[in-house]
């Protein structure tokens, strides 16, 4: 095998999920069938990892100093959701009718893989919650045992500033069975019940 296709299979396990026989099928695949469409990926990966950035309201990604979200003015200045991911602000955003702001995390705390408030951003945060436009910081991390510490720090420092804080419901979902649901969740969907209204 030459050096250099062993250097694009290589290049491809930096993807999440691809392993050694993943990535060679990919690589044999732009090789064999999808030269132009391997030209194509090149190029534009050579470009987005250049010119995206962080915007520096929110912190999701963005060509641009303030990302198109925070820069509009039809959005809910005093609601602010706190997300791990610009993944999950996009399935937010796609899945709701939220007109809200964000602030996006770029992870959960994680002492061991030393992950805290700063590498999160957690100080601008307090700067902007502390600005006083902010009302409700709906959070909406995870429910991992990282993501649920974040979720505390998080409500403790909305707390400290006057802000209400909210926590995403989660629970049994819509349309599934009792009988599927594992313990966890269903324990706590019945720990969080709710009143119905009339």
């Amino acid at each position: 095998m030459s050096v250099l296709l062993e250097q694009l299979i290589e290049a491809f396990r930096v993807l999440p999920g691809v392993g050694s026989k993943s990535a060679q099928r990919m690589a044999y695949h732009v090789l064999e069938r999808e030269r132009a469409g391997g030209r194509h990926l090149s190029k534009v990966l050579a470009e987005a990892v250049e010119r995206i950035g962080h915007c520096a309201r929110c912190r999701d990604f963005s060509e641009s100093e303030v990302c198109a979200v925070c820069g509009s003015a039809a959005r809910d200045a005093d609601q602010l959701c706190v997300v791990e991911t610009p993944a999950d602000r996009l399935a937010i955003e796609q899945a709701t009718g939220y007109r809200g702001l964000y602030y996006v995390l770029q992870g959960r705390l994680s002492p061991l893989d030393g992950i805290g408030p700063h590498e999160l951003g957690l100080d601008r945060l307090a700067r902007r919650v502390a600005e006083g436009e902010v009302r409700e910081l709906i959070i909406a991390t995870n429910p991992t045992v990282e993501g649920e510490a974040t979720a505390h720090y998080v409500a403790q420092l909305a707390r400290q500033h006057g802000v209400k804080p909210s926590r995403l419901a989660y629970g049994v979902p819509l349309g599934g069975e009792l009988e599927y649901v594992d313990r966890g969740t269903l324990s706590h969907a019945f720990g969080s019940r709710t009143e119905i209204s009339e």
